[in-house]
């Protein structure tokens, strides 16, 4: 039976891909990709020849049912994203809810993707975290923000380097600012980096440095209220 194969993407080291998924993009009928042009260059470094479609979130709501008839219809489709996991604030999600509806078998790759190197990396508790990708830019922004201010658990953010100041200016605003936060850039690529600190060391990091590459935010969730001696004894 055909199937629809979720693909990784190296989200900056070409040396990330896994040899399955170079397999995978190798053996499908075509690939259907967030920008063709990304992915032609990933794929000529593999010395890989393959059949492309476009697929991102202005044409996924009309080409969905289109991909899952070819696929019922025998094709093999893989989806790719222009770096790290489909699906994860990339197009894919819709895709592969058409196809679990009409009961198409889905197979999701293992990958790279920003956020785990990310979380791990920043010193935080990693066994339960809350991951909110990029947050809206104007209308609900601050709702969401707000909504997360009582959030116990390890919180993730995607951002821009043009909106990163802000972000952290805003959850200082809610959260305050000696919350203990990380920020990572450029994960995988020659300049990465992870700084460390309260929400009001990171603003001022950022200020004086001007923000540049691709931003994974991860900010420590509410400290828990000290126990008293009378809950230690029950």
């Amino acid at each position: 039976m055909a199937k629809l194969f979720i693909v990784p993407t190296p989200i900056g080291n070409l040396e990330d891909i896994t040899l399955r998924a170079i397999r995978t993009l190798e053996e499908v009928d075509y690939i259907l990709a967030e920008d063709t042009r990304t992915t032609s260059v990933l794929l000529k470094h593999l010395g890989i020849e393959k059949k492309m479609y476009s697929h991102h979130k202005f044409n996924e709501h009309a080409t969905s049912a289109m991909v899952a008839e070819a696929i019922e219809g025998g094709r093999n489709v893989a989806l790719v994203s222009d770096a790290g996991t489909p699906g994860i604030s990339d197009p894919g999600f819709l895709l592969v809810r058409t196809c679990v509806e009409a009961g198409l078998e889905v197979e999701t790759l293992p990958g790279p993707t920003a956020f785990v190197p990310a979380l791990v990396q920043s010193g935080f508790p990693c066994d339960r975290f809350c991951f909110e990708g990029f947050l809206p830019q104007k209308k609900g922004r601050n709702k969401r923000i707000a909504a997360l201010a009582e959030e116990d658990r390890t919180m993730i953010f995607y951002e821009s380097p043009f909106r990163v100041v802000k972000l952290l200016q805003q959850l200082a605003e809610v959260m305050g600012e000696e919350r203990e936060a990380s920020v990572s850039r450029e994960i995988t690529k020659k300049f990465e980096q992870t700084v460390r600190g309260t929400l009001a060391e990171l603003i001022e990091h950022f200020t004086k440095n001007d923000p540049k590459g691709e931003f994974v935010v991860i900010v420590s969730g509410k400290p828990k209220a000290r126990r008293t001696a009378e809950e230690d004894e029950e």
